[in-house]
């Protein structure tokens, strides 16, 4: 007997029909002899609805409440299935986040887990039940209700496999693996049969929308497999697992882009020290992620400091960000939607030189422009117009032959 957690995502349950055909899929692997826990988020379009309500109401919702909120849409879909499954006549029962319970910070709407209680859901798995966790959300240590941030979901799942030891994470979606890039954006894209933890962490925190970032985190500390499949077909997905040698003579596994990003830029910075963290601070201290950063050479005295966020913390970022360049005495605040973020990656670049020259050249000889850069061990990432993001994905994926 082998214990599995399974992981559906909001296209995977998006109407009664699907959840049905979910738990199909689920009493299939119980049926073979498996304990079953399933990780479900809300359905397809639910939690955007419910976001847009919280933003009408106010500009800038109260974060615990906002997570009072967006939390609910999960709350359906752990009955609705829970409830289908017995309709069958399996033994299941649903959890809310807090019942397990999930223990997280109180970084609302990016609560990072902290520990998870395994005790009653290894007590139902022993009585033969299929546990359905509701995925997204936990609670802080003062019973408050908190979430893990869009694609939490991932996180929950692979978690949960952590603390139960499970057997294999199957995370469900609607493509059906890792591609080298998105399809929808290059048909010439092909399904890759396995990938690294560090290749998966950095295709997820460049816009890779396959998984979040934190649950590849766990998954690489825990030393958890994901398997990555499509909840609409059978076919084998995509092993996100721990590296090895065959994985090293690749030199570019994926190309990622991400239109989420905005640029934010303080002109006329003195130049002196501490000026860097007089702005970046105040953001860190409110719970916002800084990108990339590049400060340019001082000319009299000045210097500009540009840095990216995300599209969502944009408002709350400029406002912070306009306070602090009035105490550190800068001249003008100015950001930007409209950039995406295009990045290449791949455990070769260890062991091979040129590699972001080539991105640079077949970028210039196609006319798009690179505002900033920034660069890791097995990876690079650029800045450049929105407009062109299509046409960068298209040429780098050509340029590295990762074309099917």
């Amino acid at each position: 007997m082998a214990l599995v957690v399974q992981k559906y995502g909001g296209t995977s349950v998006g109407t009664t029909d699907r959840i049905k055909n979910v738990a199909k899929r689920i009493i299939k692997t119980y049926e073979a002899g498996n304990e079953v826990v399933v990780v479900v988020s809300a359905m397809s379009g639910e939690t955007n609805k419910l976001v847009a309500l919280a933003n009408d109401m106010v500009d800038i919702p109260d974060n615990r409440e906002y997570d009072v909120v967006v939390a609910t849409g999960e709350q359906v879909t752990i009955g609705l299935l829970a409830m289908y499954l017995k309709s069958l006549g399996y033994k299941a029962k649903s959890y809310m986040g807090w019942q397990v319970p999930i223990i997280t910070d109180s970084t609302f709407s990016k609560a990072r887990i902290e520990s998870i209680d395994d005790t009653k859901m290894r007590a139902d798995l022993k009585a033969g039940n299929i546990v359905v966790v509701a995925g997204f959300q936990g609670m802080d240590k003062d019973g408050n209700l908190t979430t893990l941030g869009r694609g939490g979901s991932d996180t929950s799942a692979v978690a949960l496999a952590a603390a139960l030891k499970a057997d294999v994470c199957e995370i469900y979606t609607d493509v059906d693996g890792v591609y080298t890039t998105d399809p929808n954006v290059c048909k010439e894209a092909r399904k890759v049969e396995k990938v690294s933890y560090d290749e998966m962490l950095e295709l997820a925190s460049l816009g890779a929308k396959v998984l979040q970032i934190r649950s590849v985190e766990f998954a690489k500390k825990f030393n958890v497999d994901i398997h990555v499949r499509s909840s609409l077909n059978e076919n084998t997905g995509t092993m996100v697992t721990r590296e090895d040698k065959d994985m090293e003579g690749i030199l570019v596994s994926g190309v990622a882009y991400d239109k989420n990003e905005a640029k934010i830029a303080v002109l006329g910075v003195p130049d002196k020290p501490g000026i860097a963290a007089q702005i970046l601070t105040p953001l860190s201290d409110a719970a916002i992620s800084v990108d990339m950063i590049v400060q340019n050479v001082s000319h009299d005295g000045l210097t500009d400091f540009t840095f990216t966020v995300t599209k969502a913390d944009l408002k709350k970022a400029l406002l912070i960000t306009n306070e602090a360049a009035k105490e550190i005495q800068a001249q003008e605040v100015q950001s930007d939607e409209n950039i995406s973020k295009i990045s290449i990656v791949g455990l070769g670049m260890r062991s091979h030189a040129g590699v972001a020259t080539r991105m640079f050249s077949v970028l210039a000889k196609n006319n798009i422009n690179i505002g900033m850069i920034s660069t890791s061990e097995i990876k690079v990432s650029v800045v450049i117009d929105e407009k062109y993001t299509e046409l960068a994905v298209r040429v780098l994926h050509e340029e590295f032959g990762l074309q099917g």
